[in-house]
């Protein structure tokens, strides 16, 4: 995949998630104002949907620091180039599916 594709789908994928947080955002003060036996759980619910966006814009980031360094679309364990059908499925990807999978187990 190349730099000018890769930077606009990860550009793409920050642009959703950003425009969803800024919703949760507004989701959250509007919930405020909900009875106190739901608030409790709505803020739960909240937060814990932007706490993940937060996560996920956190990977975008990263990504795109190593798409600045040169080492965007390699295997953070083995180097080996990740298959460009894979980064166009997850654009954040940091292993190949081999390593994907180790990572997943808890292996690594």
């Amino acid at each position: 995949m190349d730099e000018v594709e890769a930077r606009g789908l990860l550009q793409h994928e920050r642009d959703l998630l950003s425009a969803l947080r800024a919703g949760e955002a507004v989701t959250a003060v509007e919930g405020q104002a909900a009875d106190a036996g739901s608030e409790t759980a709505d803020r739960t619910r909240d937060l814990g949907t932007i706490e993940e966006l937060e996560r996920d814009l956190a990977e975008i980031d990263a990504a795109l620091r190593r798409l600045e360094e040169g080492t965007y679309g390699l295997c953070e364990v083995c180097g080996r180039p990740i298959p460009d059908e894979r980064l166009a499925a997850n654009p954040t990807a940091r292993y190949d599916i081999e390593h994907q999978r180790v990572v997943e187990s808890g292996a690594l």
